[in-house]
């Protein structure tokens, strides 16, 4: 029987088992991906102190720190879990409190052959892929910021990069739009959406439908880059209260509507997902659980 049980290995995941276990909490990790999110981004750079950082080596670092302090990790995904109980379980796990954290995964674009094609041209991942298309063509998704960053990461290895937005203008932050500025291979294609990817046995392009005017063409790619938003990882809380879109419902404390279940990072409704705010909903989380273990 753990103090604290700890659902996802991301940021917050990793904050909140090191502050369990400063507190002298025996708490177990379940990571399902080890390093969450942060794992796959290649370049952090507004993360407060490491302006020049690599999320792998950053989440290793967490771990490890977390370990040092007595946190304990196991490598598993959980399939089932029951939350509502003075007890709180995960498969073969148990404990007296649980910290969800289990983040969000990405948006796919729903098309007919999409999931056929990951591994075969389409990726979530440009820090995870981008390498494979060096000196190719290669179109990227959206709008944002995650979307904008792969643009700029792939346009120092690819021949072209075709940015598509749905839209008239990124939603992107100003600093990431300017990063694009000026990128001789960089091409964008306004009030465009992706309707059908092209391929034989790997992804040969896809077809373009314009908003604007109705048309459609076709764009030869070797590679598509999907950035278009994340998914709450919340399919097994359905005991949990969540918002409209799927996402966790949570207080400035991190607690949800559950007695002993608090949610951290991404999984949980806020108006800002980074790394920085994972880091302090973990934080958070695990005083909450050490107050209420201790009330």
């Amino acid at each position: 029987m753990y103090d604290v049980m700890i659902l996802g290995g991301g940021p917050a995941g990793r904050t909140a088992a090191l502050y369990c276990a400063r507190s002298a909490l025996r708490c177990v990790v379940l990571e399902g991906t080890p390093g969450g999110q942060m794992a796959l981004t290649q370049h952090v750079d507004n993360y407060p102190g490491l302006p020049d950082a690599d999320g792998f080596a950053l989440a290793q670092k967490m771990r490890e720190q977390a370990q040092r302090a007595g946190a304990e990790f196991v490598a598993h995904t959980a399939e089932s879990v029951s939350l509502a109980g003075n007890v709180k379980k995960a498969d073969g796990f148990s404990a007296k409190t649980a910290i969800l954290a289990t983040g969000a995964s990405a948006r796919r674009l729903g098309l007919a052959n999409e999931a056929a094609l990951l591994g075969r041209g389409v990726s979530y991942c440009a820090a995870c892929d981008g390498a494979f298309f060096r000196g190719k063509r290669v179109g990227v998704v959206g709008g944002g910021n995650t979307a904008a960053g792969d643009a700029l990461l792939l346009s120092r290895i690819c021949s072209e990069v075709h940015l598509i937005h749905r839209r008239d203008a990124l939603r992107a932050s100003a600093a990431e739009r300017q990063a694009l500025c000026g990128l001789d291979n960089l091409h964008i294609h306004w009030n465009c959406e992706v309707t059908e990817l092209l391929a034989d046995e790997f992804l040969r392009g896809v077809v373009l439908l314009s908003l604007a005017d109705g048309s459609s063409e076709e764009l030869a790619l070797d590679g598509l880059f999907v950035a278009i938003g994340r998914v709450p990882e919340t399919g097994l809380f359905s005991e949990v209260e969540q918002d409209a879109r799927g996402y966790l419902k949570a207080d400035e404390t991190t607690r949800t509507n559950l007695h002993g279940v608090f949610a951290a990072g991404d999984v949980r409704t806020k108006p800002l997902r980074q790394i920085v705010t994972a880091v302090a909903d973990g934080a958070v989380s695990a005083l909450a659980a050490e107050k209420f273990l201790r009330h």
